[in-house]
Formats: C-alpha cells, structure tokens, sequence
C-alpha cells in the first residue's frame, strides 16, 4: 500500500537523503503551499502548518528558502505545527529574476519533473513570452510542453498549433479545451502517478482551470479574462502542489507579468539550438571568418535575414534575451544536478 509521502513523491533515493536527519529526531514532509515564510507541509502524520527555523532563515541564501515541491526535515511541535529545519537536495529548481528593479533571484518551485508552458489562443499568445518559459525550464533540467488552451474559442487552432512549434524550435505543443474535453485525454497522459508537473504561464492563460478539470472537482479559483486585451486577473495567489485523482502531482503558480531570466545560458542555447544551427552553417559563406553579422559586406546571416530565409523575430529575441543574461550582478548558480538533467527541445 503507497503511504502518504510515497504518493506525494517519497523515493529509496530521498529517504537516504534524509537518513542524516532521522538522529535528530525530525519529520520528512513536502511542502505543498508556500507563502512567504509560512508554510503547509505535507507529512506522513497528514498536512500541517510549519515556519522557518530561525538558524534556517538566518543563515539561508537566496535560492536556499524552502519553496514549493521542497522535501524538509522539520521538528514537530506539538499544537504548534512544526518548524522547517533543513531543505533536502533538490533533482531541479525553477529560478527568475525576481520583478521590479532590484537584481535579485527568486525560487519559484522545486523538484519538478515536467513543466506545461501554458497559453491561451487568444490575443495574449505570445511566442516571445513563451520562449522565455520554454528557457527557463531548459535550465532547470525539465521537459517542457507547451499546452494551447481554449481551443473551443480559436477559429484555427491546428494552424496556431503548427506555427508556434515551429516559432518554438520543434518544442512539443498541445492543443485543449476544458470546455469541451478536446486534447484533456492527452494531456492526462502525460501525467504519470508520482510526477510532478508546474503550470507556468500568464494570468488568464488557463493554469487554474487546468487544475479543476483533471481533478473533476474545483480546487483553484478561476475568473474571466478581460475582452479589452483578452489577460485574466490573479486568481491564482499562491503556489500550491495539488494530489491529482490519476496520482499525479499538479503545482499550480500565479501568473507572471514578468518572467526575467537568471543563470540561464544553457536554457538558452537549448531554447534556439535550431537557429544558432541555422546561423552557423550561414556564417561559413560569410565574406570575413570573423564576421558578427552586424554591418559587414558580404554578410551571409545578414542576407538571410533580409530575405527571409533567417526568422528575424527569433533572431531579435536571441538577442535581446543574450543582453539580459549578461548584464547585473554576479548570481548565486543554482544546484549542479539540475544542470547535469538539461535535455534540449524535441525536434
């Protein structure tokens, strides 16, 4: 019989993992919502309020914070829930520069094994975003799909399908409807008992609605989208890892007015492999070996572009998303077995 971390995703692997912690007496648990420096953690015992530590707030770097998908140990105290003490290894992090104009880096969630890049097919799909999306969960290590929802309001969803696929590099892209159940079945079939999947995407793009649709019950908040510019509000106000009847996991996020990449390079190159690909067979019948395809004659990349052989919106984007990684503060690098996990877009 599957006990209740099993199905939260207790492995052989993290119970050696936490073998340190058993002499000190303290409790495994996952933590399943996260919100600020309180916690609800899910245990063997069941689902419990818990805090930091105070020698683990104190002492914790940027990305070493508990956030949801984390397994913990933590000290139970009786009537008083428990108290975060330590933060297992992690198989793969999510990271952004955290919004607004400080250069500081934020966890988003943890130990994650597929992420569904999520967009509606209206007038807020946007490839640019996407790719950023699609970076970030590069990096982390994790396979990526991109879910189109709201199909049954778009005239030409296989078409958008299509297009954006190709915009995308070849990622795997999936066309649903949660109204009318087109596409559900194969996105259930992703969703193996003991995954873990996160929804990243904008608000109004569907996330929440995702949720209550493979659970058959209501368990996010969901709301119109606007018709002046087709974006939803915040329904979504806190990052909450959900049991799906199937025995998958299912981490719900706020949407993302901004999606700033950190320590992201790998994620990129694997995000525009194709294209770098493309440029480099390209620049070998450039004029001068050293050419940067900025302003030189006889530039073949430059041609390219002109014609139309080169997507230059792509080309733009690589560049631009290149200037962002490159500028700020030197950051804190994320866990290595993240990294050793990174897999490039299917073809």
């Amino acid at each position: 019989m599957t006990s209740v971390l099993e199905s939260y995703g207790w492995t052989p692997e993290r119970r050696a993992a936490f073998a340190p912690f058993v002499e000190r007496g303290l409790l495994p648990g996952r933590i399943i919502v996260q919100q600020r420096s309180h916690a609800r953690v899910m245990t063997e015992d069941g689902e419990m309020a818990a805090s930091l530590a105070g020698k683990l707030a104190h002492q914790a770097g940027d990305l070493d914070f508990p956030v949801t998908g984390d397994w913990v140990a933590c000290a139970q105290r009786p009537g008083e829930g428990a108290s975060i003490q330590a933060v297992l290894p992690r198989t793969s992090l999510f990271v952004r520069r955290a919004a607004g104009q400080a250069q500081t880096v934020q966890a988003v969630a943890a130990n994650v094994d597929l992420a569904l890049l999520v967009s509606s097919l209206n007038a807020d799909l946007n490839p640019r975003r996407l790719e950023r999306y699609l970076a970030m969960a590069l990096e982390s290590g994790v396979r990526p799909v991109v879910v189109l929802t709201k199909a049954d309001l778009a005239a030409e969803a296989a078409v958008a399908k299509s297009d954006l696929a190709q915009a995308l590099g070849g990622v795997e892209v999936l066309v649903i409807s949660a109204r009318t159940g087109l596409g559900m079945d194969s996105l259930a079939g992703l969703l193996a008992p003991g995954l873990t999947a996160v929804l990243l995407g904008s608000s109004g793009a569907g996330k929440s609605t995702i949720v209550n649709a493979l659970a058959g019950e209501e368990k996010m908040a969901t709301a119109e989208i606007r018709d002046s510019d087709a974006r939803g509000r915040h329904t979504t106000t806190h990052r909450e890892l959900i049991l799906m009847p199937s025995g998958a996991l299912l981490l719900d996020t706020p949407g993302m007015r901004e999606l700033g990449l950190w320590d992201a390079q790998a994620g990129l190159a694997a995000t525009f492999a194709d294209l770098e690909a493309e440029i480099e067979t390209l620049a070998l019948s450039c004029r001068f070996r050293d050419c940067l395809h900025k302003a030189e004659p006889g530039c073949a990349v430059r041609d390219a572009l002109q014609d139309g052989r080169l997507d230059r919106d792509r080309w733009e984007s690589l560049a631009k998303l290149r200037a962002e990684l490159n500028q700020g503060p030197n950051r804190q690098r994320r866990p290595s077995p993240a990294k050793a996990r990174r897999t490039p877009p299917r073809r």
